[in-house]
C-alpha cells in the first residue's frame, strides 16, 4: 500500500482512498475544484497526543516554574503555589479560575512574535513527563501521512483547534507542514502600546474559545484569507468526533472523513457512536465487536 503505509487495510482506509480518488477525478460526479479542496484537523488528540494533559498546559506550568525566580511570592499565592508544589489535583479542582491567573502570567504582557520564540525554545527543549520524548515527537505517524496524502492530492490542509493560535501558529509548520496563516484556534487580545518604541502585546482576555460550537466561527473568522469559498468547498474534517461534527454541520455539502484513532479518543463506546453517526462519516470498529 503505497499511500498511507503505516495503516491498515481497513474499511476506514478505504474510504479515505475512495473519496480523495472520486473528489480528484475530472469530469467524475464528485469531482471537486482544487481551490475548493479542504481538510480540517483538529490537533489534540488527533495529530499528537493529549497524555496526561494537553500539551499547552505543560507549557503553561513549565513557564510558572521558569518564571518563580522573578515572582517569588507565587511560592505562597495560589493557584502558582501549588504548581510549584507540584499540587495537581488542587491545581484541577480550581477549574477556570485557577487557569486564568496561570494563562495570564504565561501567555500574555509580550508581543506574538516574543511569545512564539518561548514556544520554539519549549518545543526543542522540554521533554513529555512520561516517554522523555521531545513533544514535537509525541506526534500520529498515520495522521502524518494522512496529511501529506490529502496534500499530494490538491487540498489544502488547515488546523482547527481549541488549543492557542499563538501557540501553535509558532511550531507547526515544521511539524506537520501547515503554514501558519492555517492555522485557527484560540485566541486572546491584542492591545498596542505607543512609547518610544510602539509595540502590541497579548492580553489575557479571551476573544474566541475555537472548541466545539467556537469551530466554525473560527473557520468564518479567518478562512476567507486563504479560501476562496469555504460554505461551498467540500471539507474533510479529520477530528475527534464531536469537535469535528460541528465543523461540517456549518458547510452547505459537507464530506467528512473520521478516522479510527480520533474516533478512539470518545470517552465511552456509545458517546463515539452517537458522535459519528452523521451520513458520510468514516466510522471505526465497534469497540466490542464487528
Amino acid at each position: 500500500m503505497s499511500e498511507l503505509p503505516s495503516w491498515s487495510d481497513s474499511a476506514a482506509r478505504r474510504a479515505i482512498v475512495d473519496f480523495v480518488r472520486r473528489t480528484t477525478t475530472p469530469g467524475g460526479p464528485d469531482f471537486v475544484a482544487p481551490a475548493e479542496r479542504i481538510a480540517v484537523f483538529d490537533n489534540d488528540g488527533t495529530l499528537w497526543s493529549e497524555q496526561p494533559m494537553y500539551f499547552q498546559f505543560l507549557f503553561a506550568l513549565d513557564r510558572v516554574r521558569a518564571l518563580a525566580g522573578a515572582n517569588p511570592e507565587w511560592a505562597t499565592t495560589t493557584p502558582f503555589k501549588w504548581v510549584l508544589d507540584g499540587d495537581m489535583k488542587a491545581l484541577a479542582a480550581s477549574g477556570e479560575k485557577g487557569l486564568m491567573p496561570i494563562v495570564a502570567a504565561t501567555h500574555a504582557g509580550m508581543t506574538t512574535d516574543a511569545f512564539g520564540e518561548i514556544v520554539r525554545e519549549w518545543m526543542a527543549q522540554a521533554r513529555h513527563p512520561t516517554t522523555r520524548k521531545p513533544y514535537h515527537a509525541m506526534v500520529f505517524q498515520p495522521m502524518q501521512e494522512l496529511m501529506a496524502y490529502l496534500r499530494a492530492n490538491g487540498y489544502g490542509t488547515w488546523i482547527v483547534s481549541g488549543g492557542g493560535q499563538e501557540f501553535l501558529r509558532a511550531w507547526v509548520e515544521s511539524v506537520y507542514g501547515v503554514p501558519p496563516q492555517q492555522v485557527i484556534g484560540s485566541y486572546a487580545g491584542l492591545h498596542y502600546e505607543g512609547g518610544d518604541a510602539p509595540s502590541i502585546l497579548k492580553t489575557a482576555q479571551p476573544e474566541l474559545v475555537d472548541d466545539h460550537a467556537g469551530k466554525p466561527v473560527g473557520i468564518q473568522r479567518f478562512s476567507s484569507a486563504g479560501v476562496r469559498s469555504w460554505r461551498s468547498a467540500t471539507p474533510t474534517a479529520i477530528s475527534r468526533c464531536s469537535n469535528g461534527r460541528r465543523v461540517v454541520q456549518a458547510r452547505v455539502t459537507p464530506r467528512c472523513c473520521i478516522t479510527p484513532m480520533a474516533c478512539a479518543n470518545s470517552r465511552t463506546t456509545a458517546n463515539r457512536r452517537r458522535a459519528c453517526s452523521p451520513a458520510g462519516w468514516t466510522k471505526p470498529p465497534r469497540a466490542d465487536g464487528p
